[in-house]
């Protein structure tokens, strides 16, 4: 456009004729006009093809510069999110990580059972050593429970469960009481009544620290039965390690 100006103000230069020329050298100098304003035209012409082509590439370029810009802004948040992706990975083989370390070092198996009488029947108190030692093992994984003593003592930290059943007759206090480091936590009782025999049960779960000593002990005066039907029994195994 700036071009088609310029040729507008140098146009009248070309087309003004001087006075006192003939008429065969006005013809020439029309004609020579004539042919510099057609080359002139079509020089303009292919300059503002070339502008428009200019102006189309400008047009491309600036999409072009667009959808990098878009597609660079795509990258900044495919790589942000990668990165929260890699996070989570890394916390989750962490979590793996544990799971598998927690596996292979596995709880370690605790548990017993046992009753008072191994033979025979016996009658236990009233007696001034109060402790039940229960004879008749029937398991003793890990060997925790001390047959000779009656007392279970805890190899690890952790929770325990403990149960444990009476049985006895009327002449007597009926019962007994479970000992953690010679403090009572639970324990069964009857006293003495017209009914001819008594019976009950128990259970706990105590949280040990290793070497803690669990047994059972007879109230004072207390008394009780047991025979090969296993009427007294003691009983625990660890729950999990804490």
């Amino acid at each position: 456009m700036e071009f088609r100006a310029l040729l507008l103000l140098i146009l009248p230069g070309f087309l003004f004729v001087e006075p006192g020329f003939g008429q065969r050298g006005d013809m020439d100098i029309s004609e020579a006009n004539n042919k510099l304003i057609k080359n002139l035209q079509d020089k303009l012409k292919d300059i503002e093809r070339q502008q428009n082509d200019v102006d189309a590439l400008e047009a491309r370029l600036n999409e072009t510069v667009d959808e990098l810009t878009r597609q660079k802004d795509e990258l900044k948040t495919l790589k942000k999110e990668n990165e929260d992706l890699q996070m989570r990975l890394n916390a989750s083989e962490g979590e793996i990580d544990k799971l598998k370390e927690s596996r292979g070092k596995a709880a370690p198996q605790i548990a017993f059972s046992a009753s008072l009488a191994n033979f025979g029947e016996i009658y236990r108190g009233p007696c001034t050593d109060k402790t039940l030692v229960f004879k008749r093992i029937f398991s003793n994984t890990g060997n925790a429970y001390d047959q000779n003593t009656g007392i279970f003592t805890a190899p690890v930290n952790g929770l325990y469960y403990f149960s444990f059943s009476t049985y006895g007759y009327n002449t007597h206090i009926m019962g007994a009481v479970l000992m953690k480091n010679t403090v009572r936590q639970i324990s069964t009782y009857d006293f003495p009544s017209v009914d001819g025999t008594d019976s009950s049960s128990n259970a706990v779960v105590l949280q040990l620290a290793a070497d803690d000593e669990v047994y059972m002990e007879l109230w004072d005066n207390g008394r009780v039965y047991d025979n090969l039907n296993g009427h007294t029994t003691f009983s625990g195994f660890l729950l999990f390690p804490v």
